[in-house]
């Protein structure tokens, strides 16, 4: 079996290379191409039009499929795998894909074509959930707006939440989406003694946390903490009818995708105090604009689309993958 792997400066060609030993172990002839970009920046905000308008939205370099009849397996992490690569790649059985969701593939014309495909669920579950913790406490205990003053050489005190900073110690902390980073952040909020409740109407496991309707959650949580993935059901699922059902003293964290808050209804409530404090590291637009109403707001902490960023997700995640290769290899034998 010959393999295509696509590089980026995420995972770039040696990570990849390392990753994927045990596809060459087991006799896979594997290639790795580089999908190049100049900046970090560069690569998020085409993934962010590709998580957006799906695969077919970025024209990508020929280079990188030109001899893809060759292959029967692909496997990328951000690059698109468009219908023409799909249509061109007459013996492709597989796609790979290095991360959670499956936005950057073709899907229908895969089904099509009967190509299975692997992704990763998880893969950077507790980079997510580490961080969402940090964003949870930067936002509560003004953690960043103290370092930003104090770099401006301002002793800052005073708060746009003052009165309502809280411990983490019997607070209510809504999860909206309790797949493998919400059922981790209940876990480590755990060891803080919060009260976990979660809104997640296809999770069928068992767990002690008290599931409950999206409302409900709204209403009781001091912390509402989003985790849910991207679909027409949960685009613009927090608008403003949802902010004005929250506590006065409550905050709103999203770590997931900018699509599940409406941005404008998001914007006018912050502007009108209507909950606390927000914390925000994905947005419809980014990088974000030098005249982004974001920047206005001081009871909102943002960061720059970091979540699952971390050398331990992009590292790991080609060894997850090339073992979910070799088992389907091993199911098709």
């Amino acid at each position: 079996m010959k393999c295509l792997a696509i590089a980026d400066l995420f995972i770039p060609k040696k990570m990849m290379e390392q990753g994927l030993s045990k596809l060459v172990d087991a006799g896979i002839d594997v290639t790795v191409k580089e999908w190049r970009h100049d900046r970090l920046e560069e690569l998020q905000k085409v993934n962010l039009e590709i998580e957006q308008g799906g695969s077919e939205v970025v024209e990508m370099p020929h280079m990188l499929f030109e001899d893809i009849d060759q292959y029967e397996l692909i496997i990328t992490q951000f690059a698109p795998i468009q219908e023409k690569v799909i249509v061109s790649a007459r013996n492709l059985k597989l796609i790979g894909v290095l991360r959670g969701g499956m936005e950057n593939i073709n899907q229908a014309k895969a089904a099509e074509k009967g190509i299975a495909i692997l992704n990763t669920p998880g893969r950077n579950a507790r980079s997510v959930a580490e961080f969402t913790v940090g964003m949870i406490l930067a936002e509560i205990r003004n953690i960043a707006r103290s370092h930003a003053a104090l770099k401006e050489g301002k002793w800052r005190k005073d708060f746009s939440n003052t009165a309502f900073i809280p411990e983490l110690e019997g607070r209510t902390v809504g999860i909206v989406g309790f797949g493998h980073i919400g059922q981790l952040v209940a876990k480590l909020l755990s060891g803080f003694e919060a009260r976990i409740l979660f809104y997640d109407p296809y999770f069928k496991g068992e767990t002690h946390f008290k599931q409950v309707e999206l409302n409900e959650l709204l209403q009781q949580s001091d912390i509402v903490s989003l985790h849910g993935r991207l679909t027409e059901e949960t685009t613009n699922m927090i608008a403003y009818e949802q902010l004005k059902m929250m506590k006065e003293s409550a905050i709103l964290v999203n770590t997931a995708r900018s699509g599940l808050i409406q941005e404008e209804d998001f914007l006018l409530a912050m502007q009108n105090k209507l909950i606390a404090g927000a914390a925000i590291d994905t947005f419809d637009h980014e990088p974000l604009r030098k005249d982004s109403p974001f920047l206005t707001l001081d009871n909102v902490t943002i960061t720059a689309h970091l979540a699952g960023s971390t050398s331990d997700a992009f590292r790991n995640t080609p060894k997850k993958l090339a073992e979910r290769v070799l088992k389907w290899m091993n199911t098709q034998a």
